[in-house]
């Protein structure tokens, strides 16, 4: 495994600038997650580092070694793609070993074996060894096209949304699966998704991409709890963070236009009327939608709540974060 350090890489596809400057450093061992909407520059991150395109300016270090002139086979890197790509005519043992039998590695056959049997355990894809590519469904098919990455042992994982074409139980099951894999083999891992839960629960490190630029940087706790920006606070936590004008409540800073409130910076039961609106019962979690001054807001309270649509409850902000005019964090 290596660190992968990205220096003011820029890129462009015809008049769209896909990135810009972008600088961030991958540690040895972590698992970095990026966030953002479609054309934030989250694929193409990818794409620079696996070489799979060539970016116009800055570089790319691996393991402390450049990257510029060489092809995606020279960077000894794992890339699994958001659609599966596999052989059609290939069983599923032989896609799985299809990397081990590279020229390049030289792999026995006995680790290999060895190999695919244990990923396909982890992955649930034991039973199928022998069918098929194309005698499979299209989440078997995915798991089979992370298996082809996970028996290698590369400098690093690219991910781009692996899981996304997974129904909920085995998306669940794989996010804690990969993120054992990566802890117990001290893997490097950058991991595209647009999956706040995935994004908590698996990475070391997040990084918010917007527009091709890198907003913040640091572990996904961090981003939560000191956003530097609206736009950084909105990429973590459900239900979404509330942002409402400053000047609804009082305390605002100097310069504050917005106040972003997450759940547990509503206090309930204290403050000023707000209305209930709907109740979502989910279980583990109740979320009220509310009207307040006429904006609406969503918060959670009590799993066992009696609150029913048409109730008031009293509110009040507490450590909330205030924003500026261009969206970045005042206090």
């Amino acid at each position: 495994m290596a660190e992968v350090v990205l220096e003011r890489i820029t890129k462009s596809f015809g008049e769209t600038l896909a990135l810009t400057d972008l600088s961030m450093t991958i540690p040895d061992g972590s698992f970095v997650v990026l966030l953002g909407p479609t054309g934030a520059g989250k694929t193409t991150t990818l794409r620079m580092i696996s070489g799979l395109d060539r970016q116009d300016a800055g570089s790319v270090k691996i393991g402390g070694q450049p990257m510029d002139g060489l092809a995606p086979a020279q960077r000894n890197v794992a890339m699994v793609f958001q659609q599966y790509s596999l052989y059609p005519h290939l069983t599923v043992r032989q896609n799985l070993e299809f990397p081990l039998k590279s020229p390049l590695l030289k792999t026995p056959q006995n680790e290999i074996d060895r190999k695919v049997k244990a990923v396909s355990e982890v992955l649930q894809i034991a039973h199928k060894l022998e069918n098929r590519a194309t005698a499979l469904s299209g989440g078997e098919m995915q798991r089979v096209s992370i298996g082809r990455a996970l028996v290698r042992n590369p400098a690093i994982y690219l991910m781009d949304e692996p899981l996304s074409s997974l129904d909920a139980k085995l998306r669940a099951d794989l996010r804690i699966e990969l993120k054992s894999i990566q802890a117990n083999s001290g893997a490097t891992l950058l991991y595209v998704t647009h999956d706040q839960i995935e994004a908590m629960t698996m990475a070391t490190h997040v990084g918010v991409l917007d527009e091709g630029k890198l907003v913040q940087f640091g572990p996904p706790r961090e981003i939560y709890e000191n956003p530097v920006s609206i736009y950084a606070a909105s990429r973590l936590g459900q239900p979404r963070i509330n942002i409402l004008p400053a000047d609804l409540f009082s305390g605002a800073p100097p310069g504050a236009q917005t106040i972003g409130l997450r759940p547990e910076q509503i206090v309930q039961g204290e403050g000023v009327d707000s209305l209930v609106t709907r109740v979502e019962h989910l279980g583990d979690q109740t979320r009220l939608h509310l009207s307040f001054k006429e904006h609406d807001l969503i918060t959670v309270t009590d799993a066992h709540t009696n609150l029913k649509s048409g109730d008031i409850v009293k509110i009040k902000p507490e450590k909330p974060f205030f924003f500026g005019s261009d969206g970045a964090r005042l206090a």
